[in-house]
């Protein structure tokens, strides 16, 4: 089974994605904040990591630049999914390193959709 890490504070979403993933067969860590989340990812080196940008302590930004500057993380997908909707938040993410980014609030079934390509091939994300 592949290892997925999403790194989200708001419950609600937490919860939304839970359901998401949890109904295209995938599983997947969650963690609330930041800084929790940086350790997470470098700990466990997931498959495939979900990333709020605004969190509680680092940014899902930070974060997203601290794991795309440790080479074992060359071949992890990383899929921002924020409120920030802006096509400079968009370009800023894939700058930091994103494969993927998709705006909440979001379909459930486009969620999993996306995570499935990204562990297929990091290559095969809509644009």
């Amino acid at each position: 089974m592949r290892r997925i890490l999403l790194i989200e504070d708001d419950p609600d979403v937490a919860a939304l994605v839970d359901v998401s993933l949890e109904a295209a067969g995938l599983e997947f860590t969650t963690v609330a904040d930041g800084d929790s989340g940086l350790r997470a990812a470098l700990e466990s080196q997931p498959d495939l990591i979900i990333l709020d940008w605004m969190l509680p302590g680092l940014s899902g930004l930070d974060i997203c630049l601290a794991v795309r500057s440790d080479h074992r993380f060359d071949a992890t997908p990383i899929l921002m999914l924020t409120a920030k909707a802006r096509p400079a938040d968009v370009e800023r993410a894939r700058q930091a390193g994103a494969d993927d980014y998709l705006f909440k609030p979001f379909s459930p079934k486009e969620l999993a959709s996306r995570v499935q390509a990204l562990l297929r091939d990091p290559n095969a994300a809509p644009a």
